[in-house]
């Protein structure tokens, strides 16, 4: 075996580095989002939250707009709707848990897509994506903390999970029309859509408007601009960045969440940490594929 064929070679691209960053920033508005509750209801947040991103886009990329296809209004119409669905119950559900346990939950979308693909494609996950799966799934039980040896989520927990089922398809959804599309037009329509969307949810949760007070709307502004950053970021990169490796990358951003709450004094149980370190090798796990070496045929001799 020669030296070139047996050398481990790690190449990351522009891209994917920026997805590293964005991912970093992602962790760490957890935190942010479960300090806001305690000022506003989850999806009067959420709503302006968007709503803010949607005026920073707007202003920068003014000149843009003019131009916009039904696709696009398409394509951000449906994204919007699935980042709605995946920050609103998200949200909704940092009312009652922390901000660690809210991102390390929120990362078990990713060995949830092949069970999806089961369930309405009919194709069967492979064995690392089961192996993926039961590593999330006990992971899961320790991080929700269980009691008397069953699995027994609160509400939050319930709600965290089932938003896990929207951020896959905002995943998904921006891979399939990342390419075909403005990334500036689609991201300020998918963003003034989830923001429109979060706002009418207030109604069924009962939510008024709150009072306007400063660590409200300081939140509100870090969080729109860092939302536009990475909305922008993820369409952008995921133009020449596979599904997989993207996901792989984002399989990072519960543990900076993680490593932020740790920061600022959250902390989990030592049975919660496996259960975190377990659902992050799970996610990892679930990506991979095992590749059989192809036999290589014996050489003809030469004549003479």
């Amino acid at each position: 075996m020669s030296a070139s064929s047996s050398r481990l070679s790690l190449r990351i691209s522009r891209q994917e580095l920026v997805l590293i960053f964005i991912t970093m920033v992602w962790g760490g508005t957890f935190l942010v989002v479960h300090r806001a509750m305690a000022h506003s209801g989850p999806f009067f947040f959420v709503g302006l939250r968007f709503a803010t991103a949607s005026l920073l886009l707007a202003f920068f990329f003014r000149r843009y707009l003019k131009q916009v296809t039904w696709m696009e209004i398409k394509a951000g119409a449906l994204i919007g709707l699935s980042i709605a669905g995946g920050y609103g119950l998200q949200t909704w559900g940092m009312q009652t848990i922390s901000s660690s346990q809210s991102a390390f939950i929120t990362a078990l979308y990713v060995p949830v897509v092949p069970l999806l693909q089961w369930l309405f494609l009919r194709r069967p996950p492979g064995l690392m994506a089961w192996l993926g799966i039961l590593l999330a799934f006990t992971g899961l039980v320790l991080v929700a903390g269980p009691q008397d040896g069953s699995l027994t989520l609160n509400a939050g927990e319930i709600a965290t999970l089932l938003s896990t089922l929207a951020i896959a398809a905002e995943i998904i959804l921006i891979s399939r029309y990342a390419g075909k599309v403005d990334v500036r037009r689609v991201t300020l329509i998918q963003l003034m859509v989830a923001s429109a969307c979060a706002f009418v949810l207030m109604i069924p949760n009962g939510e008024s408007v709150p009072a306007m007070s400063t660590p409200l709307l300081l939140s509100a502004l870090g969080l729109g601009a860092a939302s536009a950053l990475i909305q922008v970021t993820m369409n952008w990169a995921q133009r020449s960045v596979s599904p997989t490796r993207a996901t792989v990358i984002y399989a990072g951003e519960p543990v900076w969440a993680g490593v932020v709450g740790r920061l600022a004094g959250e902390r989990l149980p030592a049975a919660a940490l496996l259960g975190a370190a377990l659902i992050v090798c799970g996610v990892i796990v679930s990506e991979l594929r095992i590749r059989r070496k192809k036999a290589v045929p014996d050489q003809a001799p030469l004549e003479p």
